[in-house]
């Protein structure tokens, strides 16, 4: 299992696009993948889990994955919420 904390600093966090965008990036990988928050955890695959965790801009999450491609998992979800999300709504 690998997993790490990650700060969403996109405008308007992990709902809607951006929590559909992280689902879709998540589910190509076949590792499972959660996402914690706030001793909350849920199925990083499942879009109504990630939207229900109410992740907004400032949030602390732990992103984990374990399975084959779970370092990669880990590594492409945390350069998406770091890179890519900023990128669209800057």
């Amino acid at each position: 299992m690998v997993s790490k904390e990650v700060i969403v600093n996109n405008k308007i966090g992990l709902h809607a696009r951006p929590a559909a965008l992280f689902v879709q990036t998540a589910s190509k990988f076949l590792s499972k993948i959660s996402i914690e928050k706030d001793g909350k955890k849920i199925n990083g695959k499942s879009i109504m889990g990630v939207m229900a965790l109410g992740v907004c801009q400032g949030d602390t999450i732990i992103i984990a994955a374990s399975g084959e491609d779970e370092k990669k998992a880990v590594d492409d979800l945390e350069n998406l919420l770091i890179n890519k999300l900023e990128e669209e709504y800057i």
